[in-house]
């Protein structure tokens, strides 16, 4: 498995003159995902979870909707220098009878890190119809439960915490108790862990909880969450305008700039419970 953080050395400078120390940085390294051989994408990513991220993406972009669609996963064909695997592709096979991806799923050139839908081969496929619609999600969520996901998926974030330099997605119950944390360089891979972790653990379509991210609800990750029938999905920062339209044709509850005892809430505010007017 390739490393999650990489040591460098750096010269940091500061009033008191400059000095020469290590540093700690997010690794960042290309993911091959290959769908019965053939090759689908290449994203950025932080290795680890590298089976969760792929079964999240196949999940996200409508490929599969459970994980008896998946047949097996494996590393193959990328080597070093030295002949070690490298561990950077991975090989899915799908169960007999699942159809493979068709053409709009295709990348014509690598997904950055933060952007996984530049790439289309198809922009008419960006906006996936759902199996899992969250429309009919009677969840309730206290606006005090909210306020308190940021730490509590900062706190999770241990990589974070030695290089500053990571997206995290978060999954939590209505009442606040969280089933899982995953880091990545990149925003969509981290919910693409998060959505994995999910369809590997039998819990999709994820009814009756919010998704908690470190950083802006772009329509992407409003996309995902809908795919994986997320009623709620929060983030710290700032919606897209088509992030909001999508949260609203899907029948989800979208909450931005959730920072200290506020939010803005753009869709769905009926599943706040007991919010003043």
């Amino acid at each position: 498995m390739g490393r999650v953080t990489v040591r460098r050395s750096v010269v940091k400078l500061s009033p008191n003159g400059r000095r020469r120390r290590p540093d700690v940085l997010a690794a960042e390294e290309p993911l091959e995902l290959r769908v019965n051989g053939k090759s689908l994408a290449v994203t950025m990513r932080t290795p680890g979870h590298d089976v969760e991220l792929a079964h999240g993406f196949l999940l996200t972009e409508g490929v599969i909707g459970d994980k008896e669609d998946m047949s097996t996963a494996r590393y193959c064909d990328s080597v070093d220098d030295q002949g070690r695997n490298t561990y950077n592709v991975l090989d899915l096979a799908l169960a007999a009878g699942v159809p493979p991806p068709d053409t709009g799923v295709e990348r014509n050139f690598y997904t950055t890190s933060s952007c996984g839908v530049c790439g289309k081969a198809a922009l008419d496929a960006v906006r996936l119809k759902t199996r899992h619609s969250p429309a009919g999600d009677p969840i309730k969520v206290s606006p005090t439960v909210l306020t308190g996901l940021p730490d509590a998926l900062r706190e999770a974030q241990r990589v974070f915490d030695s290089t500053g330099g990571l997206h995290g997605a978060g999954l939590f119950r209505a009442d606040g108790t969280m089933l899982v944390v995953r880091e990545d360089v990149g925003r969509h891979n981290a919910v693409d862990k998060v959505m994995g972790w999910a369809l590997l653990n039998d819990h999709i379509p994820l009814n009756g909880t919010v998704l908690m991210v470190s950083g802006r609800a772009s329509f992407e990750l409003v996309q995902k969450a809908a795919m994986a029938g997320v009623p709620m999905l929060a983030a710290v920062s700032a919606p897209s305008s088509l992030a909001v339209e999508l949260a609203d044709e899907s029948g989800m509850t979208l909450v931005g700039f959730l920072r200290g005892d506020s939010m803005n809430v753009y869709t769905g505010i009926e599943r706040l419970e007991d919010y003043p007017e």
